[in-house]
């Protein structure tokens, strides 16, 4: 075997903060992946902890008795699914120490938050990525790859919503100082990040929101929790797209997600099966015809973090494509009325 095909299938060491709901979920599908060696975890609660390793049955898996012990390990990259809050600084903490970092979104509360991270990952050359998952649904790599490269034409418009019938379970999401914002935060983020990606690198000119909580329209800079809001996003090619998210609507299902490009030659659409969260399809259309180029259920879940862990045993180093985070976080402050 030479050095280079030594180094590609090289398994990294990870250690993982946060094994939640969100946290279990990704440490059970690159155990499952079997793309890493998972090395440590740790959470704050001990029942998290217990029920992680009961679900890893590794007995080498070692549980840390804080985040800072966790990163003194023999690590290549640490997960991170902890409070939003702590996303950033910890972030740092591990770039720091030597080790990669994916972690979950947001990576950090503020734009400036999140130019500090990512000049961190920079100077400490470290790869870092964030878990925007939706990117790795059935059809959506297609999706992109043909807004992209034109197969639709140039795109003038786009509507991309995420309405979730309920509100986050844990209490330091409608902490402002831990979450960072609301439905934005926590669903638009999603949207924002495939808009963006859709639009080829075509720099936003203006953005425009409205926010809402319980049925009231909030002031700027929000200073409350929104739990629903209604976006504008220009850009310079002069196509315009409206975002719109909310937390416990009355929609008659679970969720309503959709993200529909329409360019001068055909459009793209991606949408929520039957209120699914999970199921989705990705249609090509031209006029009345329509064209399905992925249809769900698919198990896309793990894909993100276990590409990560792929693309981190080949080269633990900075990738330029972190970059985009900075853009999406550039949108969010902008829509906060935080510029």
């Amino acid at each position: 075997m030479s050095a280079v095909e030594a180094t590609a299938v090289r398994r990294p060491r990870l250690g993982f903060a946060g094994v939640g709901w969100i946290g279990l979920n990704r440490l059970q599908a690159v155990a499952a992946g079997d793309v890493a060696e998972i090395v440590c975890i740790t959470d704050v609660s001990a029942d998290c902890t217990a029920r992680a390793l009961a679900a890893l049955q590794e007995p080498t898996v070692r549980a840390a008795r804080s985040f800072q012990e966790l990163l003194d390990e023999d690590l290549d990259g640490v997960v991170i699914a902890t409070p939003s809050g702590l996303h950033a600084q910890q972030t740092v903490a591990a770039l720091e120490h030597g080790h990669a970092v994916f972690c979950q979104k947001p990576l950090a509360r503020t734009a400036p938050e999140t130019a500090r991270t990512l000049a961190a990952a920079r100077a400490y050359d470290r790869l870092l990525e964030v878990d925007f998952c939706y990117r790795t649904v059935a059809g959506v790599p297609q999706l992109l790859g043909m807004t992209q490269g034109g197969a639709i034409g140039e795109i003038f418009a786009a509507d991309l919503v995420f309405h979730n019938a309920y509100g986050p379970d844990k209490p330091w999401f409608y902490d402002l100082a831990q979450s960072g914002g609301g439905c934005v935060m926590d669903l638009g983020i999603h949207l924002i990040d495939l808009l963006l990606l859709a639009m080829g690198g075509v720099p936003v000119a203006k953005v425009r929101s409205r926010l809402y909580a319980g049925g009231k329209l909030l002031a700027k800079p929000a200073e409350e929790l929104e739990d629903h809001a209604l976006i504008e996003v220009e850009f310079v090619s002069g196509a315009t797209a409206r975002i719109a998210c909310s937390w416990r609507l009355s929609a008659g299902q679970d969720a309503v997600i959709s993200a529909s490009f329409y360019g001068t030659r055909g459009a793209l659409i991606l949408s929520n099966i039957g209120g699914s969260f999970y199921d989705f399809s990705v249609d090509h259309c031209e006029g009345t015809r329509r064209h399905t180029l992925a249809a769900g259920p698919d198990d896309w879940g793990g894909r993100a973090v276990n590409t990560w862990a792929r693309q981190l045993g080949r080269d633990c180093g900075f990738s330029s494509n972190a970059l985009r985070l900075q853009d999406v976080s550039d949108v969010i402050d902008a829509i906060y009325g935080r510029e």
